[in-house]
């Protein structure tokens, strides 16, 4: 069973970056989608990115341009690039791996606010 950890969050100002990495315990080549998920205060858990084997990436409206997700097989890594950081962009990020049967993975989460 594969173990994924999120790390990376903290405190950033608006207009600033910051890079969240998750680190799964196994292989994530086997995975068919990962992405990155999260979730606001008082809000449901929202999609941020996913990549989807031998597809696109698919990322949310409000993060288009900003964000980049790159997934390292080799490294068994997705790390997530945030750039000209929101404050509504505070929230606990998920990092999600999940298989073409349904099932899913999910890490601990990790707490990003964005403030001055």
């Amino acid at each position: 069973q594969v173990q994924l950890v999120e790390s990376g969050g903290g405190l950033a100002q608006p207009g600033g970056s910051l890079r969240l990495s998750c680190a799964a315990s196994g292989t994530i080549a086997s995975f068919y989608t990962m992405g990155w998920y999260r979730r606001a205060p008082g809000n449901e858990r929202e999609l941020v990115v996913r990549l989807t084997r031998g597809f696109s990436t698919e990322y949310a409206d409000a993060v288009k341009g900003r964000f980049t997700i790159a997934r390292d097989n080799a490294k068994n890594t997705v790390n997530l690039q945030m750039n000209s950081l929101k404050p509504e962009d505070t929230a606990v990020y998920y990092c999600n791996g999940g298989y073409l049967n349904g099932r899913n993975y999910w890490g601990q989460g990790t707490q990003l606010t964005v403030s001055s």
